[in-house]
């Protein structure tokens, strides 16, 4: 793998790390895109870790001129901060995940482990943040068709973005596991999709496209009055804690 980010005491930390974990190879460090595409030029890298800002650098720049290079490998944000709207950028772009540098190491590790077999990884605060904007039931999956998804869709949807299984996610809901799969199969026909990945970011992309007046104009019909209202509110969208499930997506 090869590190870009323009700290260099927590690059040289994070190469330290990482390259003491079995199976894993830093490569290279660069402190800019420059510098980073010039050692893309070595093939055998698998993995970029970079962040969204690199000074007077984007990441989602650094991440579109590598692919115009010829670049093929993956490429994972490791972020101060992060949120709905650049996460979605940057997922567009190419970026296969994002973690947030406030995690601890061994996730990083797992992480990257997931990206390598395929997977789409979103730190938990972060889909945590994205289910707040789900609340909105119109979601533009692309840029020219709007999708509605009724109340039991948004939730399926909402388990699927907390790296819930479908078991898990019918015991939540109320729903046997096979229901579950019937509203999965709904939603990968309105997004387009074909595994439970490419509709994370179908969602994680089409959040832009939700206007601010439907956001807030929903966000106000949930809002809990009272602690009765806000019970009946986890109950309704029961995903409230996505940092206790697994955030990669096969």
């Amino acid at each position: 793998m090869l590190l870009l980010d323009d700290h260099g005491l927590f690059r040289a930390s994070l190469a330290r790390f990482l390259g003491s974990v079995p199976g894993f190879e830093v490569v290279g460090e660069c402190g800019s895109s420059a510098d980073a595409l010039k050692a893309l030029e070595d093939s055998s890298i698998g993995l970029v870790l970079l962040d969204f800002d690199l000074g007077s650098e984007q990441g989602n720049e650094f991440i579109s001129a590598a692919r115009e290079a010829g670049y093929r490998g993956s490429f994972l944000i490791v972020a101060g901060t992060a949120d709905p709207r650049s996460v979605a950028i940057a997922l567009k772009h190419g970026a296969s995940g994002v973690f947030l540098k406030s995690e601890a190491p061994e996730r990083l590790v797992r992480a990257i482990q997931s990206i390598a077999i395929g997977e789409v990884w979103i730190d938990p605060k972060v889909v945590q943040m994205l289910a707040e904007r789900l609340t909105d039931p119109y979601l533009k999956f692309d840029e020219g068709t709007a999708s509605v998804l009724d109340d039991r869709e948004r939730n399926v949807l909402l388990g699927i973005l907390s790296g819930l299984t479908n078991k898990r996610i019918g015991e939540n809901l109320g729903l046997s596991e096979s229901s579950v799969k019937n509203v999965v199969q709904r939603l990968f026909g309105k997004a387009g999709v074909k595994t439970r990945g490419q509709l994370v970011r179908a969602a994680l992309e089409g959040s832009l496209g939700v206007t601010r007046r439907l956001i807030e104009r929903q966000m106000q019909s949930v809002r809990p009055a009272d602690q009765t209202s806000s019970n009946r509110s986890r109950r309704r969208h029961p995903v409230h804690n996505p940092s206790s499930a697994s955030q990669s997506y096969g």
